[in-house]
């Protein structure tokens, strides 16, 4: 499917994405990885990124899409603003669709990770009241993947968070099968898990 995706991208991606086939995965996954790795003004990109999001349908392409959209990386006040993610993603975050949010989740896993927006990603996922699954799993990765990388601030933030019973293990749980987490601190982590 990549290689699928990189020859459309080269050939003509536009006339392709004016009615792309999306009946099946491998068709909803082929059109994610071309709008991701579009080489186009990030205005115009804008625009199909917008339009594809709502036809998420499972994790594996809410996660490849999100992965790919390296733009992130390049144009973080784009997707986040000045250190709130309050600009194209945010509007997800309140969306009552689960890979909607999901999306959200994954886009601040995958390229807002950082110390600059720590605080405001801890709010974020605390304000976030969707019980969906794969919502739950994508907020338990990221607290996770901050833990790894940030471990005093997001103990404190563990300590006073309002994740549920199952986001909050699941986090725990995440964090503690990392290899970059020590035998001590898996110890702790384990001794914190809600019954």
């Amino acid at each position: 499917v990549r290689k699928l995706a990189k020859e459309i991208i080269k050939d003509n991606p536009a006339e392709y994405l004016k009615q792309p086939a999306e009946e099946y995965y491998e068709e909803l996954l082929l059109q994610a990885l071309v709008i991701a790795n579009l080489k186009i003004e990030l205005e115009k990109k804008k625009e199909y990124i917008i339009n594809f999001v709502p036809k998420i349908n499972c994790w594996a392409v809410c996660d490849s899409f999100c992965a790919g959209l390296k733009d992130a990386d390049k144009n973080q006040q784009f997707f986040c603003k000045s250190y709130e993610c309050a600009n194209e993603i945010s509007k997800y975050f309140k969306s009552n669709k689960e890979y909607e949010i999901r999306f959200a989740i994954v886009m601040l896993l995958d390229h807002y990770v950082k110390e600059e927006y720590i605080d405001k990603i801890f709010e974020v996922i605390d304000n976030i009241k969707s019980e969906e699954y794969y919502v739950e799993m994508g907020i338990a990765w990221l607290v996770a993947e901050m833990y790894i990388k940030f471990p005093k601030q997001t103990m404190k933030y563990l300590k006073n968070c309002n994740l549920n019973k199952f986001t909050y293990n699941k986090a725990l749980q995440k964090a503690r099968e990392s290899y970059r987490v020590s035998k001590e601190e898996k110890e702790i982590l384990n001794k914190m898990k809600k019954k």
